[in-house]
């Protein structure tokens, strides 16, 4: 069967934490995108009318979600969404990646047989989120390991990866100063326009520039550390959802190059996309968890048959910019390079925990299919997880 490929791509602003976003239920923040994305894929997110409005039939909708109030989150959201008593729902945890991880799960099921389209992506309410506790006491986050195994939190582990790799302050304050820099010009760009879908006002992420002027004035967060506040990620509240389906329904024309398949289109139009090449989940050391991705993402390459320099596009969470350069020096690529995150990542955009993975997959989806690239042009998503997990995506360019 053909690669399975993501045919729509929406997301909200990324709210912080506490903010504009605070007073919204999980499925509130997934129902709206979900809406947006198949939209897109029934209209045509590429502005055409043609056929819009066309139905689609929809078989799961699958969301990573970390924090929430559980309940199944996904299927709640697909009911909100107007979806639809017959659609179901998987919820999916694997922390920081889960949202990237449902979009994987989704494609997977598609090329087990089932070439029914799938909904996938993720949601998080920090704001909402419940307070957890074990004989009356409260505790902030479940355990990423068990005893007799290191687990620590996820800032303490970015501080530990920076002294275990050498990464001095002035390099993290380097990297999230850039991570500011490009969101702010593709804010102002316009760039972030066609994948949002505006929520309580919010019209952008709003945590674009608000650490990048005080980075050298910020205190340490450890005694003698070199992690501050501007260098970690705001954790935030968003949700973000794309299309997934069977690849030899993604073209008008011809099926995806090199597949040799008809292209039978949607309903009535084919539509351009992203095709999953290849996907990669690992496990590394949970003392250093966030270098997880960098195994992950070398280990879909090698599926893909790629290399690095093959990769036109990266967008890797950036959960600290210290983890964020540990992954780049284990992939061989340099800090300034313009191909990762080239609109900002999340040192800028913010954190939504469970959504932050299928961010990544709606900025390649803007910065590939809707900024144009050729066809076969490769794109890769990533995340490191706690607990010692990586997660990774191959993404090529469809028309």
């Amino acid at each position: 069967m053909a690669d399975p490929v993501i045919i729509a791509a929406r997301r909200t602003p990324i709210g912080t934490r506490g903010r504009a976003l605070a007073g919204l239920r999980v499925e509130e923040l997934a129902a709206p995108v979900i809406r947006a994305a198949l939209g897109d894929a029934a209209g045509g997110s590429d502005g055409s009318d043609s056929d819009a409005g066309s139905p689609i039939e929809i078989a799961d909708v699958v969301l990573g979600n970390c924090m929430g109030p559980g309940g199944n989150p996904a299927r709640v959201a697909a009911l909100a969404a107007g979806l639809g008593s017959g659609v179901p729902g998987a919820t999916v945890d694997r922390q920081c990646g889960s949202g990237l991880a449902a979009v994987l799960d989704a494609a997977t099921a598609i090329r087990a047989g089932d070439a029914r389209p799938r909904i996938a992506g993720g949601v998080e309410s920090a704001s909402t989120s419940p307070v957890r506790s074990v004989d009356g006491i409260a505790y902030d986050r479940a355990a990423f390991a068990p005893d007799g195994w290191p687990d620590p939190d996820m800032t303490r582990a970015a501080e530990d990866l920076a002294r275990h790799d050498g990464i001095p302050r002035s390099r993290q304050d380097a990297h999230a100063a850039r991570s500011h820099a490009r969101a702010r010009a593709a804010l102002v760009a316009g760039r972030f326009t066609d994948e949002l879908v505006p929520l309580a006002g919010m019209t952008a992420d709003d945590a674009i520039g608000g650490a990048e002027r005080l980075l050298p004035r910020l205190p340490a967060l450890f005694p003698d550390g070199t992690l501050t506040a501007g260098t970690s990620t705001r954790i935030g509240d968003g949700a973000a959802a794309v299309v997934v389906v069977p690849g030899d329904r993604s073209v008008a024309s011809g099926g995806i190059p090199g597949r040799g398949l008809p292209g039978r289109g949607l309903p009535g139009r084919g539509l351009p996309g992203l095709a999953i090449r290849a996907h990669a989940v690992v496990g590394c050391d949970p003392a250093l968890p966030g270098i997880g991705a960098a195994p992950a993402v070398l280990a879909a390459l090698e599926r893909a048959g790629l290399g690095t320099d093959d990769v036109a596009a990266f967008e890797i969470v950036e959960a600290f910019a210290a983890q964020s350069l540990a992954v780049l020096d284990r992939l061989g690529i340099a800090d300034d390079d313009a191909r990762v995150c080239a609109d900002g990542g999340a040192l800028a955009l913010g954190h939504p925990w469970g959504a932050s993975g299928a961010v990544s997959i709606v900025r390649l989806f803007s910065r590939l299919v809707r900024g144009g690239a050729p066809a076969g042009t490769i794109g890769v998503a990533a995340a490191s997880v706690g607990g010692g997990l990586g997660v990774a995506a191959v993404l090529e360019v469809v028309r």
